[in-house]
């Protein structure tokens, strides 16, 4: 039986959901509405339909309220954001399992505009409660997922720069993509630009608003896309599942350039990521530079039998809030810790930072053994924290912590 592999791109107004291997995916309203009359919960149209006919009192915006760790009182009964939230999640999973005869979801890859810690790690405990292991759960930006769907196309479609235009009720976005090739694995680095000039979607039901839209649209193709070569340029969201409102804007991008439009990018992407975490190997055939992704590798030198050596304690590439390190060492008559910070696309500029230990217990040399544990609050804020281990039954050890924030 093949393996279910599920990416979920999660907004304010819309979720998508897409299994790898499926051309279709699904997209519904992130919303949620309760019967007044029972404990029943409805999501998408479902939750409009008995909210419509006075039957049920819907939440939307969802995300929002969990982000914010809000609340919303339905009958009396105050729930939190993030059990709505999980809810929710929750009957996308049930449609997904229904499709595939209650299969098991092997991986499963949760897209966000924006990665915030509390959001990331609350869907992660509440996709566990989903019966979906928190192995097997992962957080990826957009941008990341705008990576991951264009470099499983053919090669000919990203060999050079990559545009995208991202629109819908919440936003219109800017995305670009430039591959480019090192001595051991490509590197991928993508940027995106939210742009002041988006607008409702409600403004295309006219004609004088697909109008303007479209002229909206022609003014930010001319300013990303003039004296450019593009490989190709791709249109997602809701705001494109359909183009015919905008004839002169798709005239000026389709002129020599591919076009390809695909309104569940994210959501395609992000199962295509997580199909990644089951290989072996998982992403080797290129680093990922982009929102939320480490942009230096973080390594410690220290002596193994009698040979220095790197220990690489965060990789560039690496998701910040995944990656962690803890290891053990015993300073050889160094009163510091040493880290050396190499950019991936600036290996010449590497720096070294010394995290003094102070306040630790004056020992005799090679008597003290130090905890070295590495975290990040987010792609450019390392924390570091070193913790007295002792040294066995001779010297116990003691609570000397050094905790320092390092700027990547």
């Amino acid at each position: 039986m093949e393996k279910l592999i599920v990416g979920i791109d999660l907004c304010d107004t819309y979720t998508q959901a897409a299994v790898l291997g499926r051309e279709e995916a699904w997209m519904l309203p992130t919303v949620i509405c309760r019967k007044k009359s029972a404990e029943e919960w409805y999501v998408g149209e479902d939750a409009y339909k008995y909210t419509l006919v006075g039957e049920g009192v819907i939440v939307d915006k969802l995300l929002s309220l969990a982000a914010k760790e809000g609340t919303s009182t339905i009958g009396g009964v105050k729930y939190g954001g993030m059990e709505l939230l999980q809810r929710f999640l929750g009957s996308i999973l049930a449609m997904v399992r229904a499709e595939y005869a209650g299969q098991r979801i092997d991986e499963l890859v949760i897209s966000l505009k924006n990665l915030e810690m509390k959001l990331l790690e609350g869907l992660t405990a509440s996709v566990e409660a989903l019966g979906i292991p928190r192995g097997n759960v992962h957080i990826a930006s957009h941008t990341e997922c705008f990576v991951y769907y264009v470099l499983n196309q053919r090669r000919d479609v990203w060999g050079g720069q990559v545009g995208m235009f991202s629109l819908s009720d919440e936003d219109l976005r800017y995305y670009e993509l430039k591959v480019t090739r090192g001595p051991r694995r490509m590197t991928a680095i993508a940027e995106h630009e939210e742009l002041e000039e988006g607008f409702s979607l409600s403004v295309l039901d006219t004609g004088s608003g697909a109008k303007m839209a479209d002229k909206i649209l022609c003014a930010c193709g001319e300013r990303f896309l003039q004296k450019k070569i593009f490989s190709s340029i791709f249109l997602t969201g809701k705001g494109f599942a359909r183009t015919d409102w905008a004839p002169e804007f798709m005239k000026q991008i389709c002129n020599r350039r591919r076009v390809f439009v695909e309104t569940a990018i994210f959501a395609k992407g992000a199962a295509m990521k997580a199909e990644d975490y089951l290989n072996e190997s998982g992403s080797g055939s290129f680093v990922c530079l982009c929102e939320g992704k480490l942009k230096s590798t973080v390594s410690l030198e220290v002596m193994k039998r009698d040979t220095k050596t790197e220990i690489s304690l965060a990789s560039a590439g690496e998701s910040w809030y995944e990656a962690r390190s803890v290891v053990e060492v015993i300073p050889d008559g160094e009163k510091e810790i040493c880290f050396t910070i190499t950019p991936q696309q600036e290996p010449k500029k590497k720096r070294t930072v010394k995290i003094p230990l102070e306040g630790f217990p004056d020992r005799p040399n090679k008597t003290t053994k130090i905890r070295v544990a590495v975290g990040f609050l987010d792609e450019k804020t390392m924390v570091v924290k070193l913790t007295d281990q002792g040294f066995g039954e001779l010297f116990p050890k003691t609570d000397a912590v050094v905790r320092q924030e390092v700027t990547l």
